[in-house]
């Protein structure tokens, strides 16, 4: 049996919705085709299938086997012709597409005022809208048919072309540059993470200076300054300098806001442009100002103008509801976050095609930090029991390691002291493996492995030297980002100042608000 995941048809036909399988059936009516033709046949099998099963498909006899491939190559191709005429997703760029494809026919026709007609039309939209390389492809056909057809009413216009594909041309060199650095520092952060020394820092400076392109702000366009504003945040994120990520973020959200008709034109660097300031506002603890970005950003995403489409969708679940997590972990409001658990789960399983598996991870990980500010420390070991034994996940290692190291605090709390030996074996054995610990990770397995040798009326002493020794890492650059995953400190201060560990959260929070 095939998986799934590897059967794009299957894949594809599963993700149409009842109005997309509607406009397919239409669509392949118009087109006169035998209603029991092979490929409508296995179009309505797959359909009814819920696992993708070839047995199935040549013991209902539509195909044979060595016919089955090019069948399904047909109606996948079918497929996304219908979609493509589906209103829903004849956006500018498919329209500016099409109407290049309709100039290109009539050019080969020998119809060459028509043509560039439609061209000069479909030009002038897509440089309104930024679409500069689509753009440059309309002048280049431009300038193939008049050294075909001279229009003698404009004398000047073999220049004027001329001028416009070398201003095109050095408007999408420039966003080339700016988009490789862009995907370079993300590439290098998911390869090497965050800098971790002076020498990580300089290394980085280096080469993001290196790379960053000679600019003047004033001459960019929107796609170029989008890309320039995504370059140093992720330079910033990687040198763990989060006032700047909050400049950045700002910088691009704000470009949004200030050209909105880019917004829906591009919801998915809006989306991931305000995740990445919610990100920042997080990591600076500034909750006001985050909560009125989450709120603005939830008007524009429910709002009749904001494009619908299931990766949209996936995206806006996914940011919307983590940041609504991390706004109760900043405000200390665990348990009126709790309305949120069921809507996380069931927003998992409709979208789990289209979320990776880390970022559903990491969902499970903040509902488990969710159940452990309330108390709650058996659900939060269940959830975090979903990512310590995901053996098919090669995921970020801090994450994995904050989840071992949350379940052995959540193991003490719950009283579970069997279970705590071993975890803390395993633990202790995954962490061994872990390239580079954080002081703080190394402090917090040091504490845990000196529990079974303290006594109870010991205990206050040893949380207050663990305190004291973890404040010292507070505000270090290469190791202040631990505490994001797991505020340790509060729960100490939980304990040595006998309050739940929510009340804490809380009494920081109101002293921070700003």
């Amino acid at each position: 049996m095939t998986n799934v995941h590897k059967d794009a048809l299957f894949v594809l036909v599963k993700s149409l919705s009842k109005s997309e399988k509607r406009q397919f059936k239409l669509y392949v009516g118009r087109l006169g085709v035998n209603t029991d033709a092979k490929f409508i046949a296995l179009f309505n099998l797959m359909d009814k299938m819920k696992a993708y099963n070839e047995k199935t498909i040549l013991d209902n006899g539509i195909v044979t086997k060595s016919q089955l491939s090019n069948l399904k190559a047909h109606l996948y191709k079918q497929i996304l012709i219908s979609l493509r005429l589906n209103p829903v997703n004849q956006d500018i760029r498919v329209q500016i597409r099409e109407q290049l494809d309709f100039a290109t026919i009539l050019y080969q026709k020998g119809l060459y005022k028509q043509s560039l007609k439609i061209l000069d039309k479909a030009k002038n939209i897509a440089i309104e809208n930024e679409e500069k390389n689509v753009a440059y492809e309309i002048v280049e056909l431009e300038k193939i048919i008049e050294t075909q057809y001279i229009t003698r009413s404009i004398p000047d216009r073999a220049d004027e072309l001329a001028i416009q594909a070398k201003e095109l041309s050095a408007h999408n060199v420039m966003t080339s540059k700016l988009s490789n650095l862009s995907l370079q520092l993300y590439g290098l952060m998911l390869k090497v993470g965050y800098a971790r020394s002076d020498e990580d820092i300089k290394r980085i400076k280096k080469y993001f200076e290196k790379q960053l392109p000679k600019h003047n702000i004033e001459d960019l366009g929107f796609r170029e300054k989008l890309w320039l504003y995504k370059a140093q945040l992720w330079y910033s994120f990687l040198i763990q300098d989060f006032l700047s990520c909050y400049k950045y973020a700002s910088k691009w959200v704000d470009l949004f806001y200030e050209n909105k008709e880019m917004i829906y034109l591009n919801p998915v660097f809006f989306l991931k442009g305000n995740h990445y300031l919610l990100e920042s506002l997080f990591y600076v603890k500034y909750s006001s100002q985050f909560k009125t970005t989450l709120e603005r950003l939830e008007s524009v995403v429910v709002s009749k103008e904001f494009p619908k489409n299931d990766n949209i969708s996936s995206l806006a679940f996914l940011y919307i509801n983590s940041n609504k997590l991390n706004l109760h972990f900043l405000e200390g409001t665990f348990k009126r976050g709790l309305y949120l658990v069921k809507i996380i789960e069931y927003g998992i399983n409709k979208h789990e095609d289209r979320i990776d598996e880390h970022h559903i991870m990491l969902l499970y990980y903040k509902i488990a930090c969710l159940y452990f500010g309330m108390g709650d420390n058996k659900t939060c070991i269940q959830y975090l029991k979903k990512i310590i034994t995901n053996k098919n996940l090669k995921m970020r290692e801090d994450l994995m390691c904050f989840a071992r190291v949350l379940s052995l605090v959540a193991h003490y709390e719950a009283g579970m002291d069997y279970h705590l030996e071993v975890q803390l074996k395993s633990t202790y054995k995954f962490l061994l493996k872990m390239n580079d610990l954080h002081a703080v990770q190394k402090e917090m397995i040091k504490f845990l492995r000196n529990l079974g040798n303290i006594y109870p009326h010991e205990l206050r002493e040893e949380f207050q030297k663990l305190h004291t020794e973890l404040k010292k890492y507070e505000d270090h650059p290469y190791e202040k980002r631990a505490f994001l995953y797991l505020d340790i400190i509060s729960w100490l201060e939980s304990h040595l100042e006998d309050k739940p560990v929510a009340q804490i959260i809380q009494e920081k929070s109101k002293v921070l608000t700003r």
